[in-house]
């Protein structure tokens, strides 16, 4: 039998059936582990307990009348949380092993009406097996210069079509703005009309020059994805070696294995865009919660963590922001592991009150807005300040108009962006 204090992985499991919920949690303890074949030679029943998953509680959900999926059962549909534990004998600590054996092959059982990932607590062992972080909040406000307000960022979009002295145009305005942080669109990585190196060449010059004038140096996340590995480490080296300090990772394009080549040989702060999350979690009776999935990459080692924000342009509520970014800064195993939150899309001064007050009036945050600043009527200097206006209102708890009427730039901010124009 299993030594009961031997490590295990435990996931919990938001299953919808209309069969028996517990049998269904009892086949997915079975089929990810030992399977239900006939035993095979050479299998004793002391190496199946050893590696077998086990199915340690059920709590009961409240029932659904409508499925997650097409089906001819008129219901009711039970619904429960299964916790079930995954032997580290089964699993190792190898993040692909996990994904595979306790994720991976859930969602190709029969029986369930709807089945997502609700719940990830890992032993002490993957603590040691993974680097994490290697700047995380300390390093982004050390690099940055940025204590005590968040650190504010914006966006230089791939669809403006600006070719990398173009960019560098922009850019020059925004250091000239102080803005603390800017950032390639995810979707901005080398394209014909504005390669990296080019765009490297136009802009660290601009960046460095500022901070030898000032003493401080504006951090620029150049986009440096790729599917080979080394392509990107050369990619990484370009920004690197041109005195660069950051990079934009596309973290399901690259997958766990570009993460952790990067991450090992990295020396910039590495900002994680989730672009293609929604697949992997949008269906309420699919995929997994973003608990989860996050875990995966702060293991791996991002620094940053977009995760949208409030009253965004996108899907996701106001209440899936707050619980992504209490998730981030909930530690894994300590506060080493926690990346800097990044709250975007569709961001401007008009959020701060409230994203201050449902983070739990923390600062602790990168807040990027795209067009919340460069498309600031009166310039993206004049968007930098309405941000940062909008951020010392909100700490000192002064509504917005009030504090408007003796900051210009947020009064103008607020008559235009008010309007919904900053996305």
């Amino acid at each position: 039998m299993r030594n009961p204090s031997q490590s295990s992985v435990r996931l919990t499991y938001l299953i919808e059936t209309a069969d028996d919920p517990r049998r269904l949690a009892e086949k997915i303890a079975s089929d990810q582990s030992t399977g239900t074949f006939v035993p095979v030679p050479g299998e004793t029943p002391e190496l199946k307990a050893r590696v077998a998953a086990r199915v340690t509680a059920i709590r009961d959900l409240e029932p659904t009348s409508r499925s997650s999926f097409p089906t001819t059962h008129s219901g009711p549909f039970n619904r429960v949380a299964a916790d079930i534990d995954f032997p580290l004998d089964a699993i190792g600590t190898d993040l692909s092993a996990l994904m595979t054996i306790a994720i991976g092959g859930v969602w190709s059982i029969r029986g369930f009406t709807g089945i997502r990932i609700i719940g990830l607590q890992l032993p002490q062992e993957f603590r040691s097996a993974h680097p994490g972080p290697q700047f995380g909040i300390p390093g982004s406000r050390r690099l940055t210069r940025v204590t005590g307000r968040p650190i504010i960022g914006t966006i230089v979009k791939p669809a403006l079509g600006l070719r990398p002295h173009e960019t560098a145009v922009l850019v020059k305005e925004l250091i000239e703005a102080d803005v603390d942080f800017i950032k390639d669109d995810e979707k901005l990585m080398s394209p014909a009309y504005s390669p990296l190196e080019e765009r490297v060449k136009n802009i660290m010059p601009l960046i460095l020059d500022r901070e030898q004038k000032t003493g401080r140096k504006l951090m620029y996340a150049f986009g440096i994805s790729h599917a080979d590995p080394d392509q990107m480490m050369r990619n990484h080296d370009i920004v690197l070696n041109a005195g660069g300090n950051c990079a934009v990772i596309n973290i399901n394009s690259i997958g766990f294995g570009g993460m952790s080549f990067l991450r090992k040989r990295s020396g910039l702060v590495l900002h994680a865009h989730r672009n293609g999350w929604d697949i992997l979690t949008r269906h309420p009776g699919l995929g997994f919660d973003f608990s989860v999935y996050q875990q995966f990459w702060r293991l791996l080692g991002v620094d940053q963590f977009q995760i949208n924000g409030i009253k965004v342009k996108y899907w996701e509520s106001d209440d899936s922001f707050v619980d992504s970014f209490h998730a981030l800064k909930t530690p894994i195993f300590s506060e080493a592991d926690c990346p800097l939150p990044v709250a975007g899309s569709g961001q401007w001064g008009g959020q701060a009150p409230e994203t201050y007050e449902r983070t739990g009036r923390t600062q602790d945050l990168l807040y990027l807005c795209g067009g919340g600043i460069v498309s600031h009527p009166d310039g993206p200097a004049a968007g930098v300040r309405a941000v940062r206006q909008a951020w010392d209102a909100a700490v000192q708890g002064i509504p917005l108009d009030v504090y408007a009427k003796q900051h210009i730039e947020l009064a103008h901010s607020l008559a235009y962006f008010g309007n919904g124009q900053a996305s």
